[in-house]
């Protein structure tokens, strides 16, 4: 039996198969490498040293789908794949509806053909809109203010009205924070194609020198520098929360969201103070003024994911730093050039 990884060759998906891997797991991965290399492939057997099966596909291509679940012993999924840079989502909102909603409608519609009715999916917690005050916690409304949040959204209610029509379906939905950092190895991180949409990528090259400063966007929030605060999170603490998920499908009936962050905030310039301290490295930085929708302070409450999970968090800001100037040093142009 397989675990069938949609978008595993992507950040948060590479690092979530190295833990599966790790624990002795048969992986199946499709991702039509929209946003990632196979060089992820070779530094996940590198880490690992065991190899994955990997397909490249679109989960929007319906045969493809079919192919895969014919094809490979199935018992359950983790679905990653889609679109995921907010800014971009509000330029070809149609696109992200089509990857995002569209391509996991095919993916569930396949699964249960097959009768795969285990899922993790990827959610986050820009479900939470702007109504909420933190700690965000899973019984708060829920809303989006982009077409990004939206399709997150979509498919959390196509998800939920799935689970009650069919009570075999089993279901997490993980309501993500911000996740940051890298493997410890330094093989394999966050690799964004052209700009990146968030904040450590973009420290990150800053400081290696690929981007000449950092946007601070508006330093007068009621907080204690005046720059946004964010529930920060360790990406391996993040897989790490995937594979807890994984393990409880079967005492989760229905679908369940469930909040993966640390339960405490750090602000932008304490990122930019702690990165500096880390690396030794100037980052330059200018402010700039708010973008609209942004909040003041946006964290987690985790203790859903504790008590059901046993999961939590225990990766500090130190580390999420450090593994994260790891993987841009010693991978200045990412896997571009490699």
């Amino acid at each position: 039996m397989s675990l069938l990884i949609t978008g595993g060759t992507g950040y948060i998906g590479s690092h979530t198969v190295v833990e599966l891997l790790n624990i002795g797991k048969d992986i199946v991965i499709v991702d039509n490498l929209s946003n990632s290399s196979t060089l992820v492939l070779e530094r996940i057997k590198q880490i690992t040293g065991k190899q994955v099966t990997f397909i490249e596909a679109d989960i929007c291509d319906a045969g493809a789908m079919e192919q895969v679940f014919q094809q490979h012993d199935i018992e359950a999924v983790i679905h990653f794949a889609g679109l995921k840079a907010v800014g971009e989502s509000n330029e070809i909102p149609l696109n992200y509806y089509q990857n995002n909603v569209s391509g996991s409608l095919v993916l569930f519609e396949t699964m249960a053909r097959h009768n795969v009715k285990k899922l993790v999916f990827s959610s986050s917690a820009t479900v939470y809109g702007e109504g909420n005050v933190s700690p965000l916690d899973e019984t708060m409304a829920t809303s989006a203010t982009n077409p990004y949040g939206q399709t997150k959204l979509m498919v959390e209610h196509i998800l939920f009205d799935l689970a009650k029509s069919d009570p075999q379906w089993s279901i997490a939905c993980l309501r993500y924070f911000n996740p940051i950092g890298a493997h410890e190895s330094g093989l394999i991180g966050e690799n964004p194609n052209g700009i990146p949409n968030n904040l450590l990528p973009y420290v990150a090259q800053v400081a290696i020198g690929r981007l000449p400063q950092l946007q601070v966007f508006g330093d007068d929030y009621d907080t204690a520098d005046g720059t946004g605060v964010r529930d920060y999170i360790h990406v391996v603490d993040l897989a790490l929360g995937h594979v807890k998920a994984l393990e409880k499908l079967a005492d989760i009936s229905g679908c369940t969201p469930i909040n993966l962050g640390t339960g405490n905030g750090t602000s932008v310039l304490e990122i930019v103070n702690t990165f500096k301290a880390v690396s030794g490295r100037d980052i330059p930085y200018a402010i700039v003024p708010r973008r609209a929708g942004d909040l003041a302070t946006v964290y987690a409450d985790a203790s859903v994911a504790k008590a059901l999970l046993g999961w939590q968090a225990t990766r500090d800001m130190h580390a999420m730093i450090s593994d994260t100037w790891r993987w841009q040093s010693q991978n200045p142009e990412g896997f571009s050039n490699q």
